[in-house]
């Protein structure tokens, strides 16, 4: 491709893909985020290297380095890039359509079922937009995996990204029936500790903490889990298959609650509520998919039924 047949269109989309290669840290991966092919990703690289007259990565087998006309190249090209998007966002203003492809990364329950539903109605009411739904427990990397936004659980420790707190998924134990043998179901906290319990690795493990509703008593104990897992569902089917105790958001057992296949145990304890956030990367603009879906999650009926679904602590209902 000689530098006269490339415009200047042209080059906006050589150097977004030079950063995308660049953040992905392959082209493979690159082309793969774009949703084009590795040839077409290598062939637009050469393109910018031959319209630049210059050489901007250095490439093997494994290893993929940027020269140092390459690390020049990529600041002044997310600075122009930044620069663009602002333009254009400008230029069209608030009222510009959301199109393209918007990639989501959702914790496996919420992304599951209460989720569903905001982001149904927003392809519904955007029908130029297409959505990734990745589920995935990890905190994101949104540049390596080119995430645009992420409901995250727990708290957010990661300086570089915007947190808008949506609330705060109450907690409770709970376990089967049959896991009582007959006897009387368990009022407070100690009363829990000689119970076989199963731990969800990514809040608890090793240790239960409970906290009553009702005042500022804590109880803490430790547990040996018979069952560990990472996945949510797979607790609370265990728990009904009568496993062990567990902690488990509120919402998750309410069916399995009122149709009496679980039991909820020492109703005036609670574990510590965990906070859910809408979370995405730092920008001068954001795309109109981008803020829309973002508006969307905000007022999304749902989060009414999952979060604050037993009374907060005095101490903790200035910080929801």
């Amino acid at each position: 491709m000689k530098e006269a047949s490339i415009s200047g269109a042209d080059r906006i989309e050589l150097l977004q893909t030079f950063v995308r290669i660049v953040d992905a840290g392959s082209l493979s991966a690159a082309a793969l985020q774009l949703g084009t092919t590795q040839p077409t990703v290598s062939r637009r690289l050469r393109a910018l290297e031959t319209s630049l007259g210059q050489h901007l990565l250095q490439r093997s087998t494994h290893v993929m380095k940027l020269t140092e006309d390459g690390e020049r190249c990529l600041a002044l090209a997310r600075e122009l890039l930044e620069t663009w998007k602002s333009l254009d966002a400008n230029l069209r203003g608030t009222s510009a359509q959301p199109e393209g492809t918007l990639r989501v990364l959702v914790p496996h329950a919420l992304g599951q079922e209460q989720l569903i539903a905001p982001m149904s109605g927003y392809l519904h009411q955007y029908p130029g937009v297409a959505v990734e739904w990745l589920l995935h427990d990890h905190r994101p990397d949104f540049i390596a995996e080119g995430i645009d936004c992420a409901i995250q659980v727990g708290q957010v420790d990661d300086p570089t990204v915007v947190a808008v707190k949506l609330g705060d998924i109450a907690r409770i134990v709970v376990a089967s029936p049959g896991l009582m043998h007959g006897k009387t179901v368990p009022t407070h906290a100690r009363e829990l500790a000689s119970l076989p319990w199963m731990a969800l690795r990514t809040f608890y493990r090793d240790e239960v903490r409970l906290h009553a509703i009702a005042g500022d008593e804590v109880f803490s104990f430790p547990i040996k889990p018979r069952l560990s897992t990472d996945s949510l569902y797979a607790m609370k089917n265990a728990a009904v298959e009568g496993v062990g105790a567990c902690i488990a958001s509120k919402w998750v057992v309410a069916d399995e609650l009122a149709a009496g296949k679980l039991v909820h145990l020492a109703p005036d304890w609670a574990a510590p509520a965990l906070p859910i956030y809408l979370v995405y990367p730092h920008a001068r603009f954001y795309p109109a998919k981008l803020s829309r879906f973002l508006d969307a999650v905000r007022n999304a009926v749902m989060m009414r039924e999952v979060l604050h679904a037993h009374p907060q602590r005095r101490d903790q209902r200035h910080n929801a």
